[in-house]
């Protein structure tokens, strides 16, 4: 990592924070009918469509939580087809007007999906060695690359690269756009991991390859095939693991015959951005040592509500408005809670560093408790830095009936929610929902000694997005994740100087309001089963 990457980093960081008296840099106009194309393919590759599954899987939400609660099921084409239409897939079309627009399983800042998947299998049931291109329009895959045979009797393998195409947020967003490519990357995280969960597979990264080393194996680096489209950045490589899996390593391919050119999605682009690319380059980072999975000792969970997974999976939505008379029951306010502290299993496995983003929440509407700031330090460690560094008139006092192993503590008590809709760039889901938060990161010492793990700490606030989403349409309830805040107001609004931490994500949960104006169809014309 050069030296200048230490001090780039922060400054981008801090160069792309909305401010009370000015948002970030971004495009001074929109033409909605010149939005980016909103699908990638790579044209003159074979197309292999996948089987749609998800309708008959009888794994239930409680399941995924539960260790060998489900049989994992044998790496073949239609078991790849059935993890990818439960993580990176349309979930549904939806219609207003003379507007059609697609919804995946995967969220995205804006809708707008700038997270690209790839397969990389060796020996599987009916599919072909090689490297795919996953095309979530038509739920098929697309050949980049042909591989000779693995020999008789090799391990079977697969493995998920996920890279990011910065223009499709950036379009919308401007300079701020590198933040929410590095938030949906994480959803994806979190989506592949549940999805995984769903067939009783474990997944977990693969350390051994670095930024450049991805980006070879995936074929983005092929510079000829990406003639003059939009360039994808390799994000990180997760491995499918069933039993006890040897250490994560590269597949070995003999020889490879690559195929296709990546369409244009923009062919009139307005504006550029040069400091996303600058980003990019100071935070691809070397190769690390995965660290042993943290030690917890929190009590199993409880009470997860006895719905379908592929159900609460595919229905994952962002509310657009909430009802502001709505009370959010206490037990499901504490559940959703508890759903974000670390724990063996999922989703956490596919994660094994410390948690680093700690939820400080506004509390507009729980019966029984009252409404105010709180705080929720997912380490003890963070505990005493946040008791440090935030504002010493706080509180600190733990409800009365919260669960004993739940670090919930009240701040401040009193309505907070014009504070909320203020900090939330005047946006009223954060002021009409049942809570909104915002994920404080431990920023000044991991960017210190690791400046490429600003992506990582990304990557875990979209991973706490994503449990959040699901927890809370397991309860009929329904999130929305926040991109626009002003940073520093919400720093200030808690007593926070310097660098310590940093807000990088916010969210909110509550009773959704449906627009019957907007209609839904099916992500998909027909059963390929």
């Amino acid at each position: 990592m050069r030296d200048t990457d230490t001090g780039r980093i922060p400054a981008y960081h801090e160069r792309t924070k909305h401010r009370l008296e000015r948002y970030a840099a971004g495009p001074e106009t929109l033409d909605w009918s010149a939005q980016p194309d909103p699908f990638r393919t790579f044209e003159g590759t074979d197309r292999i469509l996948l089987p749609l599954q998800a309708d008959r899987l009888d794994t239930s939400y409680p399941d995924l939580h539960r260790p060998d609660a489900v049989p994992p099921r044998a790496l073949t084409l239609d078991s790849v087809g059935l993890l990818l239409e439960l993580s990176l897939a349309l979930s549904a079309w939806k219609e207003y007007g003379p507007d059609r627009w697609s919804l995946r399983c995967n969220p995205s800042s804006g809708n707008l999906h700038p997270t690209e998947g790839y397969v990389v299998c060796q020996n599987l049931e009916g599919l072909d060695d090689g490297i795919y291109h996953y095309l979530s329009r038509d739920h098929a895959l697309e050949r980049r690359a042909r591989a000779t045979a693995a020999p008789p009797g090799s391990p079977s393998r697969l493995l998920l690269g996920l890279s990011s195409i910065h223009w499709r947020e950036a379009w919308k967003y401007g300079e701020r756009g590198f933040r929410y490519c590095q938030l949906d990357t994480g959803h994806a995280i979190g989506a592949l991991r549940y999805a995984a969960a769903a067939l009783g597979w474990g997944l977990r990264q693969v350390d051994t390859a670095d930024a450049d080393t991805i980006a070879r194996l995936l074929g983005l680096d092929r510079a000829g095939d990406f003639l003059g489209a939009e360039a994808e950045e390799a994000e990180l490589l997760l491995e499918v693991v069933i039993g006890q899996a040897a250490p994560p390593a590269l597949p070995v391919f003999a020889d490879l015959d690559w195929a296709g050119k990546a369409n244009v999605l923009d062919p009139h682009p307005m504006y550029h951005w040069p400091v996303i690319d600058e980003v990019a380059d100071a935070s691809r980072g070397p190769l690390e040592t995965t660290p042993p999975p943290p030690e917890t000792d929190y009590p199993p969970r409880a009470d997860l509500p006895a719905v379908a997974a592929a159900a609460v999976i595919r229905q994952r939505r962002s509310a657009q408005r909430f009802d502001r008379r709505f009370e959010l029951a206490r037990t499901d306010f504490y559940a959703l809670l508890d759903a974000l502290l670390v724990r063996p299993g999922v989703p956490w496995d596919v994660w094994n560093h410390p948690p680093a983003l700690h939820p400080v929440l506004f509390v507009h509407r729980v019966t029984g408790l009252a409404p105010g700031l709180y705080a929720l330090p997912r380490s003890r460690d963070a505990e005493t830095k946040l008791r440090a560094v935030l504002r010493p008139d706080f509180a600190w006092t733990k409800p009365s009936d919260c669960p004993p192993h739940l670090p919930l503590f009240l701040l401040a008590e009193g309505s907070c929610v014009p504070l909320a809709r203020t900090i939330a760039c005047h946006q009223a889901i954060a002021a009409d929902s049942a809570f909104a938060l915002g994920m404080l990161a431990e920023f000044e010492d991991i960017l210190s000694i690791a400046p490429w793990r600003y992506r990582q700490l990304h990557w875990q606030a979209g991973l706490l997005g994503q449990v959040l989403y699901l927890e809370a349409e397991a309860r009929r309830l329904r999130g929305t994740g926040i991109g626009c805040y002003f940073d520093d107001a919400f720093h200030e609004l808690l007593g926070l100087s310097g660098k310590a931490f940093q807000s990088l994500y916010h969210f909110t949960v509550g009773q959704p309001l449906d627009d019957p104006r907007i209609t839904t169809e099916a992500p998909y014309p027909r059963n390929r089963a």
